[in-house]
């Protein structure tokens, strides 16, 4: 259980008003990136907060509506595939950023972000912390918010989708995933910049296409 008292302190003016930023979904190969900013009040109870990946399912459900009922102020803001595959995952992931941090009422006066490198063209002071999810209470809430905000998400697409099984391996690489785009392609929400299958299953897809032809 991570111990949050006093993780502000020494970082930031006393009365700055701060915010924290994370995201989930950037290794996917199907589905939009997601972005939370989060402030928080200072007397703020964590519960039993810590890094969304840590979590239960369960957990983040009560912490997602603990944080969203609490907080000064929070925003999610996501990047579809469509433009993912313009400018790359990592632009996206920043485009996502700004628009949370835009959203966010009142202004924040620091931002502190999840990860090696701060957010470009966001005109606010930030600090970039490698696993800050795990250190900064802010972020942590926004990584919960990102990470339930996608899952819901992902599995209103396996509605649409069901073949793809986004209801259990909300759009990640996994072989289930990566077999069921070889058996059916891939739709509208995969992201076509990614390497949607191994080469060794491209090889084994067009084996088992010819051996068919053969047979007809």
């Amino acid at each position: 259980m991570v111990v949050w008292k006093n993780w502000r302190e020494g970082i930031t003016p006393e009365n700055a008003v701060i915010c924290g930023v994370d995201e989930a979904g950037r290794g996917p190969l199907a589905g939009p990136v997601v972005a939370a900013a989060v402030i928080l009040p200072d007397n703020f109870d964590p519960l039993e907060i810590n890094d969304s990946k840590l979590l239960t399912h369960e957990t983040r459900e009560r912490l997602f509506k603990h944080i969203t009922e609490t907080a000064v102020s929070w925003a999610v803001a996501e990047s579809p595939p469509q433009l993912i595959d313009e400018i790359n995952i990592l632009q996206a992931t920043f485009a996502a950023m700004r628009k949370a941090v835009s959203k966010l009422v009142p202004r924040p006066e620091f931002v502190f972000v999840d990860g090696n490198i701060t957010i470009p063209k966001l005109t606010l002071q930030q600090r970039a912390i490698v696993k800050g999810d795990s250190i900064i209470l802010p972020i942590a809430c926004a990584s919960i918010l990102a990470k339930v905000t996608r899952d819901r998400i992902m599995l209103r697409l396996h509605k649409r989708f069901p073949h793809y099984g986004f209801d259990r391996h909300k759009g990640y690489p996994t072989p289930e995933h990566r077999r069921m785009i070889a058996l059916h392609g891939p739709v509208e929400i995969h992201r076509r910049s990614f390497t949607l299958l191994e080469p060794q299953m491209s090889m084994e897809l067009g084996d088992e296409q010819a051996e068919t032809r053969h047979e007809v």
